[in-house]
């Protein structure tokens, strides 16, 4: 019985599958010949592409604590400004 043959799905192929779905499908359906040149070309494109968009998340979620405590200082800022006016 092969990898996609079980009755089950594994945390590995709910990972993979939230990762990218091409990647599992192609990892339960491998070429019989093995890889060609061009879809190791396309693979290295795929795997650029997933860093470059995980790296913005990434970037996104540390930078978030800082973006919510500016929005903080500023609601206090119009707030005091309010205040201050009256």
């Amino acid at each position: 019985m092969s990898a996609g043959d079980t009755p089950f799905v594994t945390a590995s192929d709910l990972a993979d599958y939230a990762y990218c779905p091409r990647s599992y499908w192609y990892r339960h359906h491998p070429p019989p010949g093995g890889p060609s040149d061009a879809s190791e070309r396309s693979s290295a494109r795929g795997i650029h592409s997933h860093a470059r968009q995980l790296g913005g998340e990434l970037r996104r979620a540390e930078r978030g604590g800082w973006y919510w405590a500016g929005v903080a200082l500023g609601i206090l800022a119009v707030v005091g400004g309010i205040v201050w006016l009256r």
